[in-house]
């Protein structure tokens, strides 16, 4: 409703994991290194975790457009299968056809074409996200997959990205084999407060916001506030305060409209924001 008020050319602030958009804070930055250095050198299995809205999918995906095309690729979004729909789906993401659709058939098929792709000096990635949501079980088929290696190399190079809660899994001890098998890892934490107003005026002007910044200082402490520094709601409260100030017809976001935005989600931010001091008194 408000692109044309502002001159925009798209919504700055989606909640979808649009790689166009991707800022490279200083985590980011180091996340995207580790996935680099842990496919490049064939490591195995890469571990990335970040708490809720952190940008964990946005990073894999802009991760996946910076890759050759000598490097195939398998993004598995959401990972609610049995061992046999984890094997299908991913041998499907690859473009792998398999007649016989046994857990044996597919094991073997995608070893073929591991193989077929090394010998060419290709690389091939798989990311599963949401990884936090997988089975002990299905772990232990992820282990089992990076098994597939020359006496040089791994065929596979593995990428588990999920919340916090997928580091409790991995230090299961029944995992303990897949635990050690993980040569990579790296926590994504949220934007720094400094980082913040460059985030915002850096989807502004992907959206094709010519200006500058339309937030005043006072409007951004109080973003900085409330989202915690969090990507996901950050986005939530800039998308909510552009309309109210499209709606009163205002094209600089001050203290007053943010004030009224959170007030309108406060419920929403009382149960999925970081409960910053900030938060507290003012949603208590």
């Amino acid at each position: 409703m408000y692109l044309q008020f502002y001159g925009l050319k798209e919504n700055p602030f989606n909640v979808t994991s649009d790689p166009t958009f991707f800022f490279l804070s200083q985590r980011h930055k180091e996340a995207l290194s580790h996935l680099f250095y842990g496919v490049t050198q064939r490591k195995g299995i890469i571990a990335i975790t970040g708490e809720i809205g952190t940008g964990k999918t946005t990073l894999c995906r802009f991760f996946l457009d910076q890759l050759g095309e000598n490097v195939k690729t398998a993004f598995i979004l959401n990972p609610y299968f049995s061992e046999v729909q984890l094997l299908e789906a991913i041998i499907k993401d690859f473009g792998i056809t398999v007649r016989n659709k046994s857990k044996l058939a597919f094991v073997g098929e995608l070893n073929r074409f591991l193989l077929r792709e090394s010998e060419s000096g290709g690389n091939v990635v798989l990311i599963i996200d949401e990884a936090q949501n997988l089975k002990p079980n299905q772990l232990e088929q992820v282990r089992l997959l990076s098994n597939l290696e020359t006496h040089k190399d791994k065929l596979i190079q593995i990428i588990l990205a999920g919340q916090p809660e997928l580091n409790d899994k991995l230090n299961r001890d029944d995992l303990r084999q897949l635990r050690q098998r993980i040569m990579v890892r790296y926590h994504i934490t949220p934007l720094e407060e400094n980082e913040m107003q460059s985030y915002i005026n850096h989807r502004l002007r992907i959206a094709g916001l010519e200006n500058g910044i339309i937030f005043s200082q006072e409007a951004l402490k109080l973003i900085s506030d409330f989202s915690a520094g969090v990507p996901r709601l950050i986005n939530i409260i800039c998308d909510r305060a552009m309309l109210a100030g499209y709606v009163s017809e205002s094209r600089r976001i001050e203290e007053n409209i943010i004030k009224k935005c959170l007030e309108e989600l406060g419920a929403f931010l009382s149960q999925t924001a970081p409960r910053s001091r900030a938060s507290r008194s003012f949603l208590d």
